[in-house]
């Protein structure tokens, strides 16, 4: 393909649409029923996709992404719901690994364990890791009339374990039991984990950003489209601006 591109994906529309409007000499192919658009962010080539919702969903985009347009990272964004202790509605977390929560073939393999890899966990590339999270403390404070719209005041930054499953996490039970069971798991949502896996097959970096929009429970705090669309999805390209030139 000539240039070697960071893919960026994202699940949803809302989370893709601010980076599309960033995106310089824009060029758009139709894949296995998805639009990937190429162009250039801050200077760098970068291939855009929009996933869809799940880890199969998030597994294919990543294969041809990875395959077709020899991506040389890739970065998977959007939002999460917020487990941790002090992980709270507008915070950014970033994954140091990922982990599939639903996955569970016991007895023939251990709770968690991807059969026939021997892992449970898939980590994520430390040094694009340590860009977005340098990347995402000036966002923060660049979006600060927004949080605050949403009753938002210190937003932070952490770095942990994400978990994903091809569950929705809008109970406080739900929420309570994946704490139990995984008690260092920051937020939940429904692909990171899938692209890490596909990322550690091709052998190729990846990181997954996640703005927290609700603490995946039965409160929601917040208007979910509107903080999407007015707060993470700005935030995304706020952070992706800053931290390409390093990734």
């Amino acid at each position: 393909m000539g240039l070697r591109r960071l893919a960026i994906v994202c699940a949803m529309q809302a989370e893709l649409h601010e980076l599309q409007a960033s995106l310089q000499d824009p060029g758009t192919e139709r894949h296995a029923s998805r639009d990937v658009h190429l162009g250039v962010i801050a200077g760098q080539p970068v291939v855009l996709a929009l996933s869809g919702i799940g880890k199969v969903a998030a597994a294919a985009t990543t294969c041809l992404l990875l395959d077709r347009f020899e991506a040389r990272a890739l970065l998977f964004t959007g939002v999460a719901g917020g487990l941790g202790s002090g992980v709270g509605v507008g915070d950014v977390v970033i994954a140091s690994e990922l982990l599939q929560h639903d996955m569970d073939a016991s007895p023939l393999f251990p709770r968690y364990e991807v059969p026939l890899t021997g892992r449970s966990r898939f980590a994520c590339d430390a040094a694009m890791g340590a860009a977005l999270g340098e990347a995402a403390v000036p966002a923060l404070a660049a979006l600060a009339p927004r949080l605050r719209a949403f009753g938002i005041e210190q937003p932070r930054v952490h770095g942990g374990l994400i978990i994903s499953g091809d569950r929705f996490v809008a109970s406080a039970a739900q929420a309570e039991r994946l704490k139990s069971d995984l008690p260092d798991a920051l937020a939940v949502e429904m692909e990171g984990a899938a692209a890490a896996q596909v990322c550690a097959d091709f052998g190729v970096p990846c990181a997954v950003l996640r703005t927290v929009s609700d603490r995946a429970d039965d409160q929601a705090h917040v208007d979910f489209l509107r903080f999407i669309d007015e707060v993470a999805s700005a935030l995304t390209r706020s952070v992706v601006e800053h931290a390409l030139p390093r990734l």
